[in-house]
């Protein structure tokens, strides 16, 4: 790693706020790095959270993945998208054979990962392995690629919900199989949710499912299967007798082959033409009578013999089980957005850096540094949100509000992470200039990648109703407010850190009206403003947690962070062009530098630089 351009070796923690990293021109490109060693924001994350026995799990874990990722699996995924993988329908004499066939760059992506655990990390470490150094781990991945994060993140998610609800009977050997670090016995696993039909209306999912003794037999169509040629799928249908609606649902795990090798009534109708994670082939599928078991747990007051098959399937939770798999998916798909965001911030910043306009380097000029400044501040911000998530308000919050906090925050990080990605993966191209738009530079995949991930696992208009469902069923929102003001009180006595506590306390007592008339209007007027409470709701958040990272940094010395944080909430929280041209904010013109490398900026300075006296 680079600091004060000399290379030092990475060895946690690197809290010393004298470090800065040395200058981007040094860098090629971002593939070939360390990209552990060039994100000090995420080593600073590890340190604020973890305890020192998981921050030793966490370095550990993210010292490999760093290296493996930007030497490795970064290469790696830029052959994969430009072969992508096609689906082999039949065999030279004409049977069906049903089988995708993917590059070796995939394949051996997929190897590399599975062998350093990442489906079933707590058994590759041998301890446990707090949320947060899980994230970071997924985080390293995304910033290589998104798709291959995709097929092995529903592997774990999948492994999840066998071990939670499959019969005892197959339990143990699928879950094995799934977190297995040996890619020859490894399995994949995969979620088919989506019908023709239905889309986001699951509830109109017509997939059959009679009961076969024991066992169950699936009739019907998904439309949108990622991973499609996984080993395992966790699949919605509901038995003849269910009712409609998402209350008539239930969940069962497909096995894709029978335990002799034969095909288990499945059958790939074709695979989807995809703007972007080209690698993760996702298809159309068909199920003729498939083998399924149904996963479900039994009720506390009642015994197996006295429920038959289809009162287990009609419990009405088989949604909900679906939905477990469903947002620890959305929490992967934010980190897919902070890894395409970060990626993009780094690729800016060495290009800029390298490419010289009119006689200067261009990151020399206003502009693109408040353009990196600003992929930088949205990114922290990000990062701040998501990984806020994997701790829930530990050490904060109770038990119950911990549950409420994480319901409401997953969805909100996973909007702003996603849309934000996009953003940056826009801004970073167009720093490119036409370079950004052509395939041989690495901007142009990042940006089609990017599009991907609003849209997974539930769109923006889906996921912003999904917060409103958390605020109405569970009152999530209280958890939220009651994090952010713990956040409020025994602030460090600071001129950056008091006025961004000024603006986010007003934006509260704001956020708290504004859901409070949300709740209590008319539907049809309640969800046509529903993006915008779910978008004031992540600003605050995404503010007040900036601000907790703030007063960490200066209690260590580096006002870095309270000059994000400050910024970040000027331009969310009291956005008004007309007093940005007018003030004497030179923040990206004096602080460039220890902004986008990582840089010690004392106090003083940052206060002359913004503005204030």
């Amino acid at each position: 790693m680079y600091y004060n351009d000399v290379m030092v070796t990475t060895s946690h923690p690197v809290t010393d706020s004298s470090f800065m990293l040395g200058d981007y021109v040094e860098l090629e490109r971002g593939i070939g790095n360390d990209f552990y060693a060039l994100d000090p924001n995420l080593r600073q994350i590890l340190d604020r959270f973890l305890t020192d026995e998981e921050r030793e799990i966490a370095e550990r874990l993210a010292s490999e993945y760093g290296p493996l990722i930007g030497e490795k699996i970064a290469p790696r995924a830029e052959i994969t998208d430009k072969n992508g993988p096609r689906l082999k329908s039949f065999d030279e004499w004409g049977y069906p054979v049903n089988e995708v066939i993917h590059s070796s760059s995939w394949i051996e992506n997929k190897a590399d990962l599975v062998r350093h655990g990442l489906c079933g990390l707590e058994g590759y470490v041998g301890k446990p392995v707090s949320g947060v150094a899980l994230a970071s781990v997924y985080y390293l991945v995304c910033q290589a690629e998104t798709a291959v994060m995709c097929g092995l993140g529903m592997t774990a998610g999948a492994a999840d919900i066998v071990e939670r609800y499959a019969p005892i009977e197959v339990r143990d050997q699928i879950v094995s199989r799934l977190r297995s670090c040996d890619p020859d016995e490894s399995w994949e696993g995969g979620m088919f949710l989506t019908e023709r039909q239905g889309g986001s209306d699951v509830g109109a999912n017509t997939t059959r499912a009679v009961s076969d003794g024991s066992e169950w037999r699936i009739y019907g169509d998904k439309h949108f299967c990622s991973n499609v040629d996984a080993d395992i799928f966790v699949v919605l249908a509901r038995t003849d007798d269910a009712p409609k609606g998402s209350k008539g649902l239930a969940t069962f795990l497909i096995p894709r082959h029978l335990p002799n090798g034969d095909n288990n009534g499945f059958s790939i109708k074709r695979l989807k033409p995809k703007l972007g994670t080209v690698g993760v082939p996702t298809g159309e599928v068909h199920l003729e009578g498939s083998l399924a078991w149904l996963a479900s747990s039994l009720p506390v007051d009642k015994k197996v013999e006295d429920m038959s098959p289809e009162q287990l399937a009609r419990d009405g939770k088989g949604l909900n089980r679906m939905m477990e798999m469903v947002n620890g998916s959305r929490f992967g798909v934010a980190l897919m957005g902070l890894g395409i965001h970060r990626r993009s911030f780094l690729e800016a910043c060495i290009y800029a850096a390298k490419r010289s306009q009119f006689g200067n380097r261009i990151d020399s000029y206003p502009l693109v540094r408040e353009t990196l400044v600003d992929i930088a501040m949205e990114l922290e911000a990000g990062m701040a949100l998501t990984f806020e998530c994997a701790s829930a308000g530990r050490g904060v919050l109770s038990n119950d509000d911990m549950a409420k906090f994480r319901r409401i925050l997953v969805p909100l990080a996973k909007m702003r992470a996603t849309r934000e990605g996009l953003n940056a993966a826009s801004k970073a191209l167009e720093i490119f200039g036409g370079n950004g738009y052509m395939e041989d530079w690495p901007m142009a995949r990042q940006f089609r990648d990017a599009q991907c991930h609003p849209i997974w696992e539930g769109t923006e208009n889906i996921i912003c109703i999904d917060v409103r469902r958390a605020m109405r069923s569970i009152a999530a929102h209280e958890a939220l407010f009651a994090r952010i003001e713990s956040s409020l009180t025994d602030l460090p006595e600071n001129k950056l850190i008091q006025k961004t506590s000024e603006l986010i306390g007003k934006s509260l007592e704001l956020a708290k009206e504004v859901v409070h008339v949300s709740l209590h209007t008319k539907e049809d007027e309640a969800l046509l403003h529903v993006r915008r409470v779910a978008n004031l709701l992540a600003d605050v958040t995404s503010a007040t947690l900036l601000l907790d990272e703030a007063a960490w940094g200066l209690n260590n010395g580096n006002a870095r962070k309270a000059v994000l944080a400050y910024r970040y909430a000027k331009t969310h929280l009291a956005a008004n062009p007309i007093d940005e041209i007018f003030s004497n904010d030179r923040t990206v013109l004096d602080l460039f530098e220890p902004l986008i490398r990582y840089g010690s900026i004392e106090e003083n300075q940052a206060l002359l630089a913004v503005g204030i006296d």
